[in-house]
């Protein structure tokens, strides 16, 4: 008897290190690559504008690949279990492959996926392609998972990082001809009217585009990770995030080459930024390992006591000049203009932007969340939730409430000469470095000589930075009553 395995892409979007394939390839003797576009599947959580278009390379990609090993990506839409069990009829597969998700509705969906095939007689099985450690493998000694991100990280320290990555296969065998495919232009993914000159400029999705990435920040950035991965303007860091989302490459991947670089460079200063890459690796690792233990928190705080803060409504006139980069205070806006234009925004803007929203403004961290997650093209509802629950201070290892960022000083700090703000708020390039981060404070001599107005040329600040700290501090107070 012939053994014909399926395997199910999902956000595994690559060849190299594809535990899935991997074992199609070992067990079957005809193996058919799918992809089912299902987004209504994902519950609330339906991939953003970014998303999609990334999705939309990704699978043309990872279809050119397949295509030069002799096989092809079938691509179909519709309910997934229902789909599937077509696919099974149509072709006489007897296995199934995928490799795990980890998202509430989708891990839901797959559980009842396997249940009702093995019912059926077919042979299911899943795999981790997309972390270093099941989240069910990683517990402190009383069996609970942990809540705090150090004592987590020195977990996984101790049990060692894998880094033996699989290959990719160099055949996978005949075109699955006879199955009709849609094309990846039929599941309209591409944004009417076209908004991604920015995201074409600077991304290559796929699993070439990864690697080259991963590549270029080896042999350029990790050296001088530590000393410039808060510096916007350097673009010091990997990058590498919607590459992982997509499952492009996997933390295997990254952890084998940062450790085969490092072996034998001790003397350059290259451990401990390897080593302050791989922890950052495992923030990812933590926010996945949170969110399957603690479902409830991607629409919710983590932290009970949260959901009886008094938050502001938002006004949609403040609400859209923060989204759109127009509140007035240019690190926040050079970030929210650079989210806008390219799909990405460097990780201490991303900080300072939502401590701007959710402290000065006292907006529902959940509002610039969804926000996010349309913008981002590496929109991931763990790393989403993670980031804007710390920032507002009631998540997991959460920064205290009254850490709120000042968004001047930490221009000043971070981008002393202005020139992230520069690249992104052309209007205002021509103030000094002393002003550049303040210029509602500049003088009215320096104001006409750079040739800008407040208010006309470049917008005043939507909230006063000193009084709005004080009201959320107030209002942090009021909590601390609460039993």
């Amino acid at each position: 008897m012939k053994h014909i395995g399926l395997v199910w892409f999902r956000r595994d979007l690559r060849l190299t290190d594809n535990p899935a394939l991997e074992a199609a390839l070992e067990r079957c003797d005809r193996v058919i690559p799918i992809y089912i576009h299902a987004p209504q599947e994902e519950g609330d959580w339906a991939p953003g504008a970014a998303s999609r278009w990334w999705l939309h390379h990704s699978l043309e990609a990872l279809d050119a690949s397949l295509r030069e090993r002799g096989s092809r990506l079938t691509i179909l839409e519709g309910e997934s279990l229902a789909t599937l069990q077509h696919l099974v009829e149509r072709t006489g597969a007897t296995h199934l492959f995928w490799n795990r998700l980890y998202e509430p509705a989708l891990t839901e969906r797959d559980s009842k996926i396997k249940q009702q095939l093995q019912g059926h007689g077919l042979t299911v099985e899943s795999f981790n392609a997309a972390l270093l450690f099941e989240p069910w493998q990683v517990l402190k000694d009383n069996g609970e998972p942990y809540r705090v991100f150090t004592p987590y990280w020195k977990a996984l320290q101790r049990r060692g990082l894998p880094q033996i990555p699989l290959p990719a296969p160099k055949s996978i065998g005949t075109t699955n001809s006879e199955l009709q495919s849609l094309t990846v232009d039929a599941l309209n993914l591409l944004p009417v009217p076209r908004w991604d000159s920015g995201l074409h400029s600077r991304w290559e999705p796929g699993e070439r585009g990864a690697w080259q990435r991963l590549e270029l920040f080896i042999d350029d950035r990790l050296l001088s990770y530590i000393d410039e991965r808060d510096i916007p303007a350097a673009e010091a860091s990997s990058t590498l995030s919607p590459h992982l989302h997509f499952g492009e490459i996997s933390p295997r991947q990254i952890v084998a080459a940062v450790e085969q670089l490092s072996i034998g460079n001790a003397s350059t200063g290259l451990i401990g930024n390897a080593e302050a890459f791989l922890r950052e690796l495992a923030w990812r690792e933590f926010a996945h390992y949170l969110l399957f233990h603690f479902p409830h928190t991607q629409a919710q705080p983590f932290n009970p006591r949260f959901e009886h803060f008094t938050w502001a409504p938002p006004e949609p006139k403040r609400l859209q000049a923060w989204q759109r980069g127009r509140t007035g205070i240019p690190i926040v806006d050079a970030g929210m203009r650079e989210l806008w234009h390219t799909g990405f925004m460097h990780n201490r803007v991303r900080m300072i932007a939502a401590s701007l929203l959710s402290k000065n403004l006292l907006y529902p961290w959940q509002e610039g969340a969804r926000w996010f997650w349309d913008t981002l093209v590496d929109a991931d509802l763990a790393g989403n939730t993670l980031g804007w629950q710390w920032v507002a201070g009631c998540g997991a290892d959460a920064a205290p409430f009254f850490r709120i960022f000042n968004p001047v000083l930490q221009g000043q700090k971070f981008d002393p000469q202005g020139r992230y703000v520069r690249r992104w708020l052309p209007e205002i390039g021509a103030l000094p470095d002393r002003y550049i981060h303040h210029p509602w404070q500049a003088p009215a001599e320096v104001l006409h000589q750079a040739g800008i107005t407040i208010g006309r040329h470049y917008p005043a600040p939507i909230v006063d930075l000193k009084l709005s700290r004080t009201r959320a501090l107030e209002r942090h107070a009021e909590l601390k009553h609460l039993n």
